[in-house]
C-alpha cells in the first residue's frame, strides 16, 4: 500500500523559511509527476508547484521567486523551500504524486506564519 508522508511543517515568522518533504512508501511505480497543493481556511485547494520526470517545473504565480520545488526520484521524495514566507502562506500543503495509474495525496503539513 502505497502512503505519501509530508513533514517540515509548521510556525514560522513572517519572512522566514521552511522546507517541506514528502516521502512515498510501498512500491509506487514509476512516478510522471511530484507536486504540493495548499488549501487554505474557506478556501479552494490551489496548486503551489510541479516538478514533472524531465525536470520542468511550473509554479503559481504568488510563490514565484520564493518557492523552490525538487525531487529525489531515487527515493520518490519531493520537496518545497519555502522562502519569505507571508501570512498569505498559511495553509495546509498536501503532496502529490501521479503515476500513469493512480494520483496519490499525502494527508497534508500545517504551515502557518505568524509573528
Amino acid at each position: 500500500q502505497v502512503q505519501l508522508v509530508e513533514s517540515g511543517g509548521g510556525l514560522v515568522q513572517p519572512g522566514g523559511s521552511l522546507r517541506l518533504s514528502c516521502a512515498a512508501s510501498g512500491s509506487i511505480g514509476s512516478v510522471n509527476v511530484m507536486g504540493w497543493y495548499r488549501q487554505a481556511p474557506g478556501k479552494q485547494r490551489e496548486l503551489v508547484a510541479t516538478i514533472h520526470n524531465g525536470g520542468s517545473t511550473n509554479y503559481t504565480d504568488s510563490v514565484k521567486g520564493r518557492f523552490t520545488i525538487s525531487r529525489d526520484a531515487a527515493k520518490n521524495t519531493v520537496y518545497l523551500q519555502m522562502n519569505s514566507l507571508s501570512p498569505e502562506d498559511t495553509a495546509t500543503y498536501y503532496c502529490n504524486q501521479q503515476t500513469r495509474i493512480w494520483s496519490y495525496w499525502g494527508k497534508g503539513t500545517l504551515v502557518t506564519v505568524s509573528s
